[in-house]
């Protein structure tokens, strides 16, 4: 079997390159998952050598952050598409409580329709040993995504459908409810040995048991 074909030389701008390879980079993550985020591959498939990509992104793992902060990105897009879709009428406390399980929906829209993409936004490389670069492992905490989520638990909070002393802390502990769900569903053995009728019924079951947690009124 012969190698793959190597994409023919193309000629960028500078601008126009560097787009380029995040959108190439972006569909390997897409379609393989963190693993696949490759300098010399994604160089290989817009048509440039692997020296014009290294102009760009003087690393790999430049190249990864950045692939990482889109995923997050498109996790954020749709947990706000989500929200969006909840009416915006009738009781304020009915809405805030609505919105605010909307945004668990989208997070797992996204889990879900996107593997590749999600699996990289949480990536982290074990082989890091350096502890400055221990925060990126809370990049979430910074993220659209996250803040969304924070903004809307506030919401139900000034709706009087949270207790005052369970807002805090609220955020991490729905995340880490929802975000366990999606991982044991798309790469652990809720996906692998669950029928899809019964991986829906859990996934509301989930949402369920987190709505009840960060609404509890005692």
């Amino acid at each position: 079997m012969g190698s793959p074909k190597t994409a023919p030389r193309a000629s960028y701008h500078h601008g126009d390159l560097r787009n380029a390879l995040m959108d190439s980079a972006v569909e390997l993550a897409r379609a393989g998952g963190p693993e696949a985020v490759v300098l010399r591959e994604v160089a290989r498939r817009v048509g440039v050598s692997a020296t014009a990509a290294y102009r760009h992104f003087s690393a790999a793992d430049e190249l990864f952050g950045e692939v990482k902060q889109a995923a997050l990105a498109r996790l954020a897009e749709s947990i706000e598409r989500a929200v969006g879709a909840v009416p915006d009428e009738g009781d304020p406390g009915d809405v805030a409580v609505a919105r605010l399980r909307a945004s668990a929906e989208g997070y797992l829209d996204f889990a879900f329709s996107e593997p590749g993409l999600f699996q990289t936004a949480f990536h982290h490389d074990d082989h890091k040993v350096d502890p400055a670069d221990a925060a990126d492992d809370m990049s979430f905490s910074d993220s659209a995504a996250f803040q969304t989520f924070s903004r809307l638990l506030d919401e139900v909070l000034a709706a009087g459908r949270m207790a005052p002393h369970c807002r805090a802390g609220a955020e991490v502990a729905g995340w880490s409810m929802v975000h366990g769900f999606a991982v044991l569903g798309t790469e652990g053995p809720l996906g692998r040995h669950l029928s899809p009728q019964m991986m829906a019924f859990v996934r509301q079951r989930t949402i369920d048991v987190v709505m009840r947690g960060l609404t509890a009124q005692d």
